[in-house]
């Protein structure tokens, strides 16, 4: 299955938002708001460095992928956007 399908995405999507919710403790309710432009680490209290790496590591474990030390840096967690490209890119092996 290409997972550049937008059921795919949505999929991805839906599971990287209950991700974010579940680590950060957010309500579903705010995690659903987010848009791709929805700023992340910096702009949400509840993602501090301490949390990165519990999110970081639910994401490989529920997303079954691996996240390189060298792919973690600002621009990873700028944005729901960039966090669910860089999700979408490492899931197709892009």
């Amino acid at each position: 299955m290409n997972n550049d399908t937008p059921s795919a995405t949505r999929k991805l999507d839906a599971e990287l938002r209950s991700i974010l919710a579940d680590v950060l403790a957010l309500d579903v309710t705010r995690v659903a708001q987010f848009e791709a432009a929805t700023p992340l680490f910096g702009a949400l209290p509840e993602l501090d460095s301490q949390a990165v790496a519990g999110l970081l590591t639910e994401m490989e474990d529920r997303l079954d992928i691996i996240v390189e030390d060298d792919e973690v840096d600002a621009d990873l967690l700028d944005t729901f956007g960039s966090l669910l490209d860089f999700i979408s890119r490492k899931r197709s092996g892009r």
